[in-house]
């Protein structure tokens, strides 16, 4: 039960510090429509990260479970890692919070006549949000460990506060940095649980496959 628990926990945090960069992507873009269109742009951009980001980390669990992908997962985790220190270190969620109000501030950002479509806007979000998708994806595959359910219902509440409440939770991580920090932690906790299993686990560790090919032993 308080595995279960902890996983759905884990999974939840992870996604949630992860997301400054997409919310900041997100209020920019939204920030240069003209108001009416913004709040339409939001909830919408958070959909499409949301929708990346299940149909990413379903593939990337499937790819967990061959032999020597764990090692490659955990040493790629490692570098998510380091890049949210540096986010943390550089302030991204505080810029995050500054380009949501912006966005959702009716006479903030641009305010003129329409300079582009609503789908020239999602479509800016959308190539944005498949090349920050990777952090998560690891993340959230690692710790869900093959478990589809427990990765799509971890996912989707994390999704769905971040598209209700993106403002909010990115004024948390501002006026609270501590909650980044044990997001940081638990992600370096889950890099080396992948480091570990990618290298021992009977299954699927590097060393398993070398002594079956009779490479080692």
């Amino acid at each position: 039960m308080w595995d279960l628990v902890s996983d759905y926990g884990r999974i939840i945090v992870a996604d949630i510090v992860l997301s400054g960069d997409n919310a900041l992507i997100i209020g920019m873009a939204a920030a240069g429509l003209s108001p009416e269109l913004r709040k339409k742009a939001i909830v919408f951009g958070m959909v499409v990260a949301a929708v990346l980001r299940v149909i990413f980390a379903l593939i990337a669990t499937k790819l967990l479970g061959i032999p020597g992908i764990l090692l490659v997962g955990g040493l790629l985790l490692c570098w998510v890692c380091w890049t949210l220190y540096k986010e943390i270190r550089e302030n991204v969620d505080a810029k995050a919070e500054e380009a949501m109000e912006v966005a959702e501030d009716p006479e903030g950002g641009y305010t003129g006549p329409p300079r582009r479509t609503l789908m020239q806007a999602l479509w800016t979000i959308t190539i944005a949000d498949v090349s920050m998708s990777i952090d998560n994806v690891l993340a959230v595959a690692a710790i869900a460990d093959g478990d589809s359910t427990k990765l799509v219902v971890g996912l989707a509440i994390a999704i769905i506060a971040m598209a209700f409440f993106a403002t909010l939770i990115m004024k948390l991580l501002t006026k609270y940095p501590v909650i980044s920090w044990i997001g940081l932690f638990v992600l370096i906790w889950v890099a080396a649980e992948m480091l570990y299993k990618g290298i021992f686990d009977p299954q699927r560790g590097i060393l398993a496959y070398l002594n079956g090919t009779g490479i080692v032993g």
